[in-house]
């Protein structure tokens, strides 16, 4: 009896199904083990605070859980991956890596309540408060017990206070101290956190008394447990509290708190003990305080920079590693079945269709990841360079600014009219750097727009004078390079800004044949050609380079600064 060919296949699939079904499942089993092993590592390394090892082991154990779709595993990492974020301060980053676990919680999820309050951390942290209270109620809402309310609610008063709003955060502290659910022994952190602020709240509503009992039992209680860093917080409000009072009491909190937070390298809490140190201490030893602001403040940007950048280096390498893996099982798999086409040609004919068709989606897909992916890294690179220029040109005035007010009584017309000074500065700089990272129109207004923008530059101090701007045919030049043009024009002149303290700046244009020529000639005060790289010059020869340009800078100390550009047409 003939057995028909759909019977054949269905036997061959049944049998080859089976071999395939008791592979996958000691190939599950050995992928767990690694994840898992990778997980603990992550611990570890969190525990230790050698954050980029975790965030590391973290990520490698969500790919391969990803592997063996294990969504619980997956979500965890995650979390783990974006809690190391918040601590160092990348808070957009974490936003993204939690958003990447959403699709894997389903309801009433275990972690729903865990991501909804990170959320609200992030969003806290980043001053979106209506976001975070939004959050922090959707934790709320997945918490299942008096006791596990407890942390949403003491962040929604958090935020409150933040925002001014005293009442609504006395009435959820207050009721978290009714319900009792606090009085465990095992609970004394949290009644003694939620005593801090309702003390502080209703000092900050006026009730200073009242708030000072509450704020001076937390304290005591916080001591009692030795929980050093709630200790911190408690200083702080305290020192915050005897500010106009007593000065000297607040010195000695701010000063405690200070202590501790170095002691425990928290970098917040530091800088913001010093600046109430700052604002009591007139001696000598407050310009020492101010010195450690303005140095921790540049150190922790830098390092919070470092962590991101190095945080979206670990998941780009790992997505590289991923796709470079898939497109290698892709080319076995295309091999072990070309190497069996002879025997299994007629049996494989359909499922080389099929693979074709899900070839085709993942090529999609993946071309479609490749977008989003080049996109979210232009955005993040442009909100980096424009944080780094907001740090860069306004961090310091807006300080000094703030010192002058605490320093100087503003009731005298002087110290008014100098501290306007100091906020039209400010506004002249925020202007600066909204021009600098605008689009340039490179259309027939070109010149126009180029010159307006050098003649920016002129000033009661500064004479800066432009030629033969008018005689360069711009049509005949690329955009790429007008762009080039535009940008490095406008980071020599942000350069004499800062730096020359030019009278005089001369701008001279020439057009040959072949190539446009840019004199740049200013009477400043000059600086060793070894240190040109060091006061930001370096960017401008990349960008020149990269059209084929050249640019020569001449320069010596008191003798000016001089740079020739050409560029090819």
């Amino acid at each position: 009896m003939l057995r028909s060919p759909f019977f054949c296949f269905a036997t061959f699939l049944l049998l080859f199904s089976c071999t395939k079904k008791t592979t996958v499942l000691l190939n599950q089993e050995s992928i767990k083990t690694e994840a898992v092993s990778l997980r603990k590592k992550g611990m570890s390394a969190m525990e230790e605070k050698n954050f980029n090892t975790a965030f590391y082991n973290f990520n490698k154990s969500k790919i391969i859980f990803e592997k063996i779709k294990d969504s619980a595993n997956i979500v965890y990492s995650l979390i783990q991956m974006a809690s190391i974020q918040q601590i160092n301060g990348d808070y957009y980053g974490s936003k993204e890596t939690l958003t990447e676990a959403l699709p894997y919680i389903r309801k009433k999820n275990i972690y729903n309540a865990s991501i909804n309050n990170s959320f609200g951390i992030a969003d806290k942290e980043l001053s979106l408060y209506s976001d975070a209270i939004y959050y922090y109620e959707e934790a709320l809402k997945d918490c299942t017990d008096s006791i596990s309310k407890q942390g949403p609610l003491n962040n929604i008063a958090v935020v409150y206070i933040k925002q001014k709003k005293y009442n609504k955060a006395i009435h959820i502290l207050e009721g978290i101290i009714n319900t009792k659910a606090l009085d465990n022994q095992s609970l004394k952190n949290n009644k003694a956190r939620v005593l801090d602020n309702l003390g502080y709240a209703y000092f900050k509503k006026g009730f200073t008394e009242k708030g000072l009992v509450l704020m001076t039992d937390s304290f005591k209680l916080r001591n009692q447990i030795d929980d050093t860093y709630g200790a911190i917080e408690s200083n702080l409000h305290l020192a915050e509290y005897y500010i106009k009072t007593d000065p000297k009491k607040s010195n000695q909190h701010s000063l405690e708190a200070y202590k501790t937070a170095t002691k425990l390298n928290s970098i917040d809490e530091r800088l913001k003990a010093l600046q109430f140190l700052i604002s009591n201490d007139f001696s000598n030893q407050n310009v020492s305080y101010a010195q450690k602001y303005i140095t921790i403040n540049d150190s922790i940007i830098k390092i919070r920079n470092n962590y991101k950048n190095k945080f979206a280096k670990i998941k780009y390498d790992s997505k590289k590693e991923k796709d470079e893996n898939q497109k290698l099982r892709l080319e076995q798999a295309e091999n072990l079945l070309a190497l069996q086409k002879a025997k299994y040609q007629r049996i494989f004919f359909i499922t080389g269709i099929v693979s074709l068709f899900f070839l085709l989606a993942y090529l999609k897909k993946r071309y479609e990841n490749r977008n989003r992916i080049d996109k979210i890294k232009t955005a993040y690179d442009t909100e980096t360079r424009i944080a780094k220029d907001i740090h860069d040109e306004l961090a310091n005035d807006v300080f000094h600014a703030i010192t002058y007010t605490q320093t100087h009584p503003l009731t005298t017309e002087n110290s008014k009219e100098t501290l306007l000074q100091k906020l039209n500065h400010i506004y002249i700089r925020v202007r600066g750097i909204s021009r600098e990272n605008s689009s340039i129109d490179t259309g027939s207004y070109y010149s126009v727009n180029l010159k307006e923008m050098l003649s920016t530059y002129n000033s009661s101090n500064t004479n800066v004078i432009i030629t033969n701007i008018e005689k360069v045919n711009w049509d005949s030049i690329e955009d790429e390079k007008k762009v080039t043009i535009y940008r490095v024009l406008q980071e020599l002149m942000v350069n004499m800004k800062k730096h020359s303290e030019a009278l005089l700046v001369v701008i001279k244009f020439d057009s040959k044949s072949k190539a446009v020529m840019i004199n740049y000639t200013d009477n400043g005060k000059g600086c060793e050609k070894s240190k040109i790289i060091k006061n930001g010059l370096q960017n401008m020869e990349n960008r020149i380079q990269a059209t084929k340009g050249t640019i020569t800078f001449d320069t010596q100390p008191d003798k000016g600064f001089k740079v020739i550009i050409t560029l090819p047409k």
